[in-house]
């Protein structure tokens, strides 16, 4: 295996999600019945890959059973951004020790996690390539 090559979900409103998405963290959506159209093509770095208990509260709503993380470059900028666009996130309060970290919710509900890596975050890149400019 070499890595994710899709992340697909249900959506009461799929077209309004794909715009949401595409609007505030560039991702770009494509129809699932052209595949002449290239996905989203993402900076090279770490994907952590966990199963949670179901009685954990990091997804919300007991009926969410996902949450997305993204790689950001600049946290604070796109805690801005969304804010501006009446998307309410909150960072938390203190880093860790693999960086920074904000919550936000999309339309639906469906929690996201904004993750901007740190240096030592990016030292564990086995590669020692680290990542380049993220949304």
């Amino acid at each position: 295996m070499t890595g994710i090559g899709g992340f697909f979900f249900r959506a009461r409103d799929p077209d309004a999600l794909n715009r949401w998405y595409a609007d505030h963290f560039g991702v770009v959506m494509i129809d699932s019945q052209d595949y002449d159209d290239p996905g989203w093509f993402q900076d090279r770095g770490e994907t952590v890959f966990s199963a949670f208990s179901q009685d954990s509260d990091s997804f919300g709503a007991p009926e969410k059973t996902w949450k997305i993380n993204f790689r950001v470059v600049d946290l604070d900028g796109i805690v801005d951004r969304l804010r501006t666009a009446g998307v309410t996130v909150e960072p938390h309060a203190e880093p860790y020790p693999n960086g920074r970290f904000a919550e936000l919710e999309d339309p639906e509900g469906n929690r996201i996690q904004l993750w901007e890596p740190n240096a030592a975050s990016i030292a564990r890149d086995p590669r020692g390539r680290g990542h380049s400019r993220a949304p």
